[in-house]
């Protein structure tokens, strides 16, 4: 696996994954070649402010559900069971613990186009299916 950095800025990896979200159709709204970071938006399939960072040699994905008002045991107890329902990824707590996180990590070296798309998929599948309880939880 090469790291070397071209002329469209970042490593050959992140610009692999920028090509891949073109060819999906997935706009990104901002970007830091240096630190390997894109945002990608698509209301339809209830992506609002993803965030690819290519680290060494994983894509991490993630994207905030909600905010943690709170925390309960039987909260944290559904949301692991929710979990089980993912495709890909799982919802996590940021290093605070007063954040919802969906996450997704990917090996880069053997990264394709069909693995990226499952992940980033894979939310917007699972909220289709599961919508108005993840809201219902949003507001508690």
């Amino acid at each position: 696996m090469s790291d070397q950095i071209n002329s469209g800025g970042g490593s050959e990896q992140f610009n692999k994954v920028k090509e891949y979200l073109a060819e999906l159709g997935y706009a990104i709204v901002s970007e830091d070649p240096g630190e390997e970071i894109m945002v990608i938006n698509d209301e339809e399939a209830s992506i609002a402010d993803m965030i690819l960072d290519c680290e060494e040699t994983i894509l991490i994905i993630e994207q905030v559900i909600f905010k943690v008002n709170q925390g309960s045991e039987q909260l944290y107890k559904r949301l692991l069971q929710l979990n089980r329902d993912f495709i890909h990824g799982a919802f996590v707590l940021d290093d605070e613990g007063g954040l919802v996180l969906y996450r997704d990590t990917i090996q880069l070296e053997n990264l394709d186009l069909n693995e990226l798309e499952a992940s980033i998929n894979s939310l917007g599948l699972f909220l289709a299916e599961h919508s108005v309880e993840i809201i219902e939880m949003a507001k508690s």
